[in-house]
């Protein structure tokens, strides 16, 4: 295997399948399928996912909500994707642990570094939510802060396009594809993959990052296992 320790970054708007909000109980079970695969592997998997197919805070900001109030109600939304996460996970017989940066007890393990990576190296699955528990943040910036936390190898994004091309594709069918690129030439052609704190501090971090299409099946194995599969950005 290409990678030992991974974190997969997971949008909300992946779970919706072909809704057009909340969750699709036959995606988040695809998407636990493809995982269990890699887990079987024995890689230690850790997650964090968005909650945009159930709340997104700059969504709710921009229509007059109080910014810092849409942004906690962002992250209660992964929080609930956390847990249906967990759940379908769970379902597939892969142990799991849902820890959040916002203390919720009831239902999840608050953040502890330490313990997130004793999780990891005991063969559970670790799914981080409620992004970094501070507004003004966002999933992508929670995902890589935590990869750096945990010494992931890689950040790997799961998304329902499969690399990052010059321009939109879905948009422009002539868009070009890169099978590779570094940090400086996404940030000089402005390209668009994270957000600039959570690519600044990637880069800043050495941590590469793997964007690649979660929708086909076989492609996060392929990944882990070093294929070419998706875009890489790296130094």
């Amino acid at each position: 295997m290409k990678y030992q320790r991974i974190l997969l970054k997971l949008s909300g708007e992946a779970l919706m399948g072909d809704l057009t909000h909340g969750i699709d109980p036959v995606r988040i079970d695809s998407y636990a399928k493809e995982i269990k695969k890699v887990f079987d592997l024995g890689i230690e998997i850790a997650i964090v996912i968005g909650g945009g197919n159930i709340f997104r805070g700059v969504s709710g900001a921009s229509k007059g909500m109080d910014r810092v109030q849409a942004d906690y109600m962002g992250m209660l939304a992964t929080v609930i994707n956390g847990l249906a996460l967990q759940s379908a996970l769970e379902n597939n017989d892969v142990p799991t642990r849902l820890q959040t940066a916002i203390k919720i007890e009831a239902i999840a393990e608050p953040f502890i570094k330490r313990k997130a990576t004793r999780h990891l190296e005991k063969g559970r699955v670790v799914i981080f939510g409620s992004g970094t528990g501070n507004p003004y943040f966002t999933t992508d910036s929670a995902a890589v802060l935590r990869a750096i936390e945990i010494n992931a190898e890689v950040i790997l994004k799961g998304t329902r396009v499969d690399g990052i091309y010059n321009e939109d594709p879905e948009k422009n069918k002539e868009a070009v594809k890169f099978e590779s690129i570094s940090f400086d030439e996404v940030l000089k052609k402005g390209l668009k993959v994270m957000d600039t704190t959570a690519f600044t501090l990637s880069q800043e971090n050495k941590l590469p990052i793997i964007v690649f299409d979660m929708n086909t099946p076989g492609n996060l194995m392929n990944v882990v296992k070093g294929k070419n599969i998706g875009t890489r950005v790296d130094l």
